[in-house]
């Protein structure tokens, strides 16, 4: 298969043909696997305290040589552990069982369970072989990006495109290879995040949009890091969730020249 080099100004120099990889048959539910598998290693394990429930007064006395005040049997309540040495409202109040209020929960978080799900090495690789031929697919890349009618697939720019230090020049070079609208999509589409996140920090949620994929750590990545839903991967750097976000395959990536040969000769 042949794909077609495009300068940064939007005009093609040449042919290339393309690396076998892009030839991989799509399987979305080992890429679901893996991206899960990668999801799951950045959780932090979480537990509670040893004596959350449990640092208080409370005990059940049942012992009838006690008189009344002190027992919890045979007075006509419930046989629980109740708070001693406490005044007025907090006395005889029952504490340290799941169903008393600010008593020990039944079954709390472990810190020693396993988070992380694996996946074995060749499953793994097949998996990114096969997001990476997705992201050629049009009818998918067309279902998660806004695609112009002359763009084809895939987007292979010279290397002087790794070199841009500035964010216009970038996007000066996405609008003559006809991209810059699903960048522009992408930025309109950042929207306040629902549920809890939001107190911690992660106040946004951001469309994700194109990949640019570089043979190193080049100079675009300065030049593009600011620019809304836009990410940049080394080759050496790819994994499955970069091709497929959210276990959807069918990104639309921008590969430079030498970024293609090195995967073709690490592939």
């Amino acid at each position: 298969m042949k794909a077609a080099v495009f300068s940064v100004e939007g005009k093609q120099l040449r042919e290339i043909e393309l690396p076998k990889v892009f030839d991989e048959s799509l399987n979305k539910e080992l890429i679901k696997r893996a991206v899960l598998s990668i999801q799951s290693k950045r959780k932090q394990p979480k537990g509670t305290k040893k004596k959350a429930g449990r640092d208080n007064t409370a005990e059940q006395r049942g012992k009838r040589s006690l008189p009344q005040s002190e027992r919890t049997t045979n007075v006509g309540k419930a046989r629980l552990p109740r708070f001693k040495n406490r005044r007025h409202l907090l006395y005889g109040r029952v504490g340290k069982v799941p169903q008393a209020v600010g008593g020990v929960r039944a079954h709390p978080p472990k810190s020693e369970k396993v988070q992380a799900e694996e996946i074995n090495k060749k499953e793994k690789r097949k998996a990114l072989r096969s997001a990476i031929g997705a992201s050629i697919n049009r009818e998918l890349v067309e279902k998660r990006h806004v695609l112009d009618e002359k763009v084809k697939l895939p987007i292979i720019v010279e290397d002087k495109f790794a070199d841009f230090e500035k964010t216009k020049d970038i996007t000066k070079s996405c609008e003559t290879l006809n991209i810059l609208v699903d960048l522009e999509n992408a930025k309109s589409k950042r929207r306040p995040r629902a549920g809890k996140g939001k107190q911690r920090g992660r106040t946004k949620k951001q469309k994700i949009s194109i990949l640019i994929v570089t043979k190193d750590n080049a100079k675009v990545y300065k030049a593009a890091r600011n620019i809304p839903g836009v990410e940049i991967s080394g080759v050496d750097s790819l994994n499955v969730e970069l091709f497929a976000p959210g276990c959807e395959p069918g990104r639309l990536v921008v590969w430079t020249e030498d970024a293609l040969k090195a995967l073709g000769e690490k592939a």
